[in-house]
């Protein structure tokens, strides 16, 4: 669930970084969160069956 979200996250980022719409930083705090989501499973290690 979260390497889904995480992933759509940095879609949406890529897609606003693209097409040059961007809301103030918002897309920017999107990537973060998706950064922070993908390095907090990396450490965990748990696996969603």
């Amino acid at each position: 669930m979260l390497w889904t979200i995480a992933i759509i996250l940095i879609v949406l980022w890529l897609l606003g970084v693209i097409t040059a719409f961007t809301l103030g930083g918002f897309i920017h705090v999107l990537l973060v969160i998706a950064v922070v989501i993908i390095i907090i499973r990396l450490l965990t290690g748990r696996k969603v069956v």
